[in-house]
């Protein structure tokens, strides 16, 4: 049976160390930022998310990760790196709220590179500012237990959170 991109789920499997932190499902929004949400797909069809790390944790704000410096360069590195292509901006109406996934970027409006972020609380002063083009569905609380896990004053966690990223199969 052939569904919608829309359709499609997808699932970030967390672990700190040896523990694993649990899974977060989510779905991408094509049809509010078809270009954001391909280019996502396309790199989690890669792999080119796992092995990763949330490298930046703010309570009362978001979780950001996806660096691909994150898996084996320097922590000082992570947060600077992402894919060579870069997406346009596609600022819609979406309210950046609780389990909005987002694209990070530079200052460029342009420079998204596959660096995310995962909205933990309500950041209503992103919308139009940055690219919505997802949302979590489900495992929020892994989300919570990333952004409250001790941190630097960079807000850079104190040991490697690491995300895999797969689609779920359409097998139960």
């Amino acid at each position: 049976m052939s569904t919608s991109a829309a359709d499609d789920v997808y699932l970030i499997k967390v672990k700190q160390g040896n523990t694993e932190l649990g899974t977060i499902e989510f779905k991408l929004w094509p049809g509010v930022a078809p270009l954001h949400a391909a280019f996502f797909a396309a790199r989690v069809a890669e792999g080119y998310y796992n092995g990763s790390a949330f490298h930046r944790v703010i309570p009362g704000f978001m979780i950001q990760g996806g660096d691909p410096n994150s898996k084996d360069k320097p922590r000082e590195t992570w947060g600077t790196g992402g894919y060579p292509e870069k997406v346009k901006a596609e600022f819609s109406d979406k309210k950046h709220v609780r389990g909005v996934i987002s694209a990070a970027r530079t200052n460029d409006p342009n420079s998204f590179g596959g660096q995310f972020f995962i909205c933990v609380g309500d950041a209503t002063f992103l919308d139009k500012q940055y690219t919505a083009f997802g949302e979590v569905i489900s495992g929020m609380e892994v989300a919570d237990a990333i952004v409250n896990s001790p941190r630097d004053s960079r807000d850079n966690p104190l040991e490697k959170i690491e995300m895999t990223i797969t689609k779920k199969s359409d097998k139960k």
